[in-house]
């Protein structure tokens, strides 16, 4: 089936294999590569499922671990095997989502079936698994140094209570040294089922292809998939805020805003331009506040806003470094709070939104994120090029009661990194 975004001026193709697996091919004529990205609707915060009738726990990182190992294959290693075709290949692992990807100039029929036969067919040892336990364990260790990384975990420790999410993606080393070989097999057996991923292609390839080589190339039936458990959810935050002291010059911070869970029948994709948009208003680069926090030298040009969605959960997450973290937290949400009182001003809205749009267009020329960006919203049901036709239903209403949900009392965190020294000082907040 072709689908035709005329206000876009793009085309994708798309169908769905007796398996379940769902292909999606963007044609990107004059593209001088190719990006190819296979997905499994499986992230970090799906480590408790029932599979069979059978309740299981598994370790923390455990979706993290299992991207690593499904590049082993018994006659070699497929990352060895994309450096003799040219391609490019990578790998990520999110909250909600393990992909597998590569790019290539040419051969994409080569790297197309090293990319399926690897992904579909799992190799695990009790050599290979302990060996990678210990480069899992470096890699562990350099997130724990990175402030960035850590100002993130800190804020969903800070927002929620139970959910999954507060864990860190990759796990601990005391996690993930639970981890074996069977642990591994479950996971594959209950998420990497056809019916449960997706491919996705941007570039210059033939789709009936494509198309031809996943039906040979994926199990011939879809195994069933699990039930996943993220605990029970409380509408205020865990903490008021959560401080760790780093090796850095300056303070860091990230302030969330806990949100509603979708709901039942919502569209995914619409609340998270929703969210998106609400942040920018409220604190993006171009906002009134930013302009003030700056000036006061609260904040830096490095100042991210972002919303995330959730299983059973949602938040809109503001940051960067500053000199007064504390100072920053009062106005912003002094700010939302004027905003909830008096609302929007509709030239803002109507300035925010176009931006908005321009950048989620501007993904059109990105295969890497066009790619990911649709794995995302078939997981949720969407296609993400319906973005156009949803930011004309959104209003200065549907901002205004997202910033209302946000600014209710107690559903806050602030995540704060702090320089060593002000503990030795004993300058700290707990």
């Amino acid at each position: 089936m072709t689908h035709t975004f005329e206000r876009l001026n793009a085309s994708m193709e798309e169908t769905t294999l007796e398996n379940g697996l769902r292909i999606c091919y963007f044609p990107k004529p004059g593209f001088s590569k190719t990006f190819a990205l296979l997905a499994t609707n499986f992230g970090s915060v799906d480590a408790s499922f029932t599979l069979d009738g059978v309740r299981y726990d598994t370790p923390a990182g455990v979706a993290h671990f299992l991207e690593h190992k499904m590049f082993e294959d018994a006659d070699g290693n497929a990352l060895q095997k994309f450096s003799a075709t040219g391609a490019s290949p990578n790998a990520f692992t999110s909250h909600t989502m393990t992909a597998y990807h590569f790019s290539c100039t040419d051969r994409f029929e080569e790297n197309l079936e090293i990319l399926l036969k690897f992904v579909f067919t799992p190799y695990f040892t009790e050599a290979n698994v302990e060996k990678e336990k210990g480069i899992i364990g470096q890699e562990i260790g350099m997130m724990a140094d990175t402030p960035d990384w850590m100002a993130y975990v800190g804020v969903f420790e800070g927002l929620y209570h139970e959910h999954p999410v507060r864990v860190s993606i990759a796990g601990s080393t005391e996690s993930i040294a639970e981890i074996t070989p069977e642990t591994l097999s479950l996971c594959h057996r209950a998420f990497y089922s056809p019916a449960n991923m997706v491919l996705v292609v941007c570039g210059s390839a033939d789709f009936d292809t494509i198309v031809r080589m996943a039906r040979e190339l994926s199990p011939a039936e879809a195994a069933r998939v699990a039930a996943r458990h993220y605990g029970a959810r409380r509408p205020e935050a865990a903490r008021y805020e959560v401080v760790r002291h780093m090796a850095v010059s300056r303070p860091n911070f990230l302030l969330g805003f806990k949100d509603d869970p979708l709901a039942a029948g919502e569209s995914r994709l619409r609340r998270s331009l929703i969210g998106e948009l609400a942040a920018r208003i409220l604190c993006g680069t171009t906002s009134p506040l930013y302009a003030k926090l700056y000036d006061a030298r609260l904040v830096t040009r490095q100042f991210e806003t972002s919303y995330t969605l959730l299983p059973e959960g949602a938040a809109a997450l503001l940051g960067g470094a500053s000199r007064d973290p504390h100072a920053a937290r009062a106005m912003i949400e002094g700010e939302l709070h004027r905003l909830v009182r008096e609302g929007v001003d509709d030239a803002l809205f109507e300035r925010m939104k176009k931006a908005c749009y321009g950048m989620n267009v501007r993904t059109l020329d990105r295969p890497d994120d066009l790619c990911v960006s649709q794995a995302v919203s078939i997981f949720g049901g969407e296609d993400f090029l319906s973005f156009a036709e949803l930011f004309d239903t959104i209003t200065c209403a549907d901002v205004e009661a997202a910033l209302a949900r946000w600014a209710r009392p107690e559903g806050s965190t602030q995540s704060i990194i702090l320089p060593r020294e002000d503990a030795e000082k004993g300058q700290g907040v707990s």
